[in-house]
């Protein structure tokens, strides 16, 4: 499928990173206004579900599809890649209480070379040399802002603090998350990239609504009647995290996950600019160097995959 749309999965990612871009700016919003880390987690996934499974209804309808069958593994793919998410989005939306907008999507970008070890251990999914060193450019530019604005060299202990510690977990998380996601996926029986990624999102984001439900009513049961009152930006959320979401999908399912995140690694210039002109934050010199050397990473791996 890779081989016969070679532009389709590069605009859709590119789609998802604006997408996932608006979504966590509300969320950085909402957790630093309203609600707990979990209640704005919480918020993404409720507000999107409706929208998820009305569209994939309708999608079946006006199509005249039937409902593909699901294949082994597809359960089990989904539910560990929606914890998955769960967990990495808390971790994120925490991070954005630690330090600025940009510095955290930062952090998150580890995903994006730790997805190609979880790929290879999970699916057995690998890149080319070429596709790799452009992922390790990339990780360069995470090390150049890894140690913030006054830092010089690089340094261990810059990864010892409470914001490091939480967007290297969300990393790890997201990737799990990235290649549970595409072995989900693969397992819905049907050519259609499209179909494939509406049923595997309808499925996932309905077990993580329960999940956080549940969860929310145990251990913090006022955040749920927040994220009620809250639903005129929530909504919001919905919205983009179902666009992101289904790009996201439609990638997956054409392309190695590695390379998905690779070139989803463009949410950071997008970040920065949201941090700079929405929320009034400074980019310093050496977080400009570390962009740079992620736009030349992400050129490199689009002219190789």
């Amino acid at each position: 499928m890779a081989d016969t749309l070679p532009d389709l999965w590069i605009l859709v990612t590119l789609a998802a990173a604006v997408f996932q871009t608006g979504r966590f700016m509300l969320q950085k919003y909402l957790a630093t206004a309203t609600l707990s880390a979990a209640g704005a987690t919480f918020s993404r996934f409720l507000y999107s579900a409706p929208f998820i499974l009305l569209g994939l209804v309708a999608y079946l309808a006006f199509s005249a599809t039937p409902l593909p069958p699901l294949g082994p593994g597809f359960w089990a793919h989904g539910l560990v890649g929606g914890m998955a998410q769960i967990l990495a989005t808390v971790c994120v939306v925490l991070l954005f209480k630690q330090r600025n907008f940009a510095v955290g999507i930062t952090f998150k970008k580890t995903e994006v070379i730790l997805t190609v070890l979880v790929g290879w251990i999970i699916l057995g999914e690998g890149v080319s040399a070429t596709g790799f060193a452009a992922i390790a450019l990339g990780v360069v530019g995470l090390l150049l802002l890894s140690g913030g604005a006054e830092a010089k060299g690089f340094h261990l202990r810059d990864l010892r603090n409470r914001a490091a510690g939480l967007g290297i977990a969300s990393g790890a998380l997201f990737a799990v998350s990235a290649v549970s996601y595409r072995g989900a996926s693969l397992a819905v029986q049907t050519d259609l990239p499209v179909l494939r990624a509406g049923v595997t999102l309808a499925a996932v984001v309905t077990m993580q609504s329960l999940i956080m439900a549940v969860y929310l009513r145990l251990r913090e049961p006022g955040q749920i009647r927040d994220v009620w009152r809250a639903r005129r930006v929530a909504v919001w959320i919905g919205l983009t995290s179902m666009g992101g979401s289904l790009c996201w999908f439609i990638a997956f399912t054409l392309q190695n996950a590695a390379y998905v995140k690779a070139l989803g690694q463009v949410e950071l210039i997008l970040s920065v600019a949201a941090s700079t002109l929405f929320f009034r934050e400074k980019i310093s010199p050496r977080e400009a160097a570390g962009m740079a050397v992620l736009i030349a990473s992400i050129l490199m791996l689009v002219m190789v995959a």
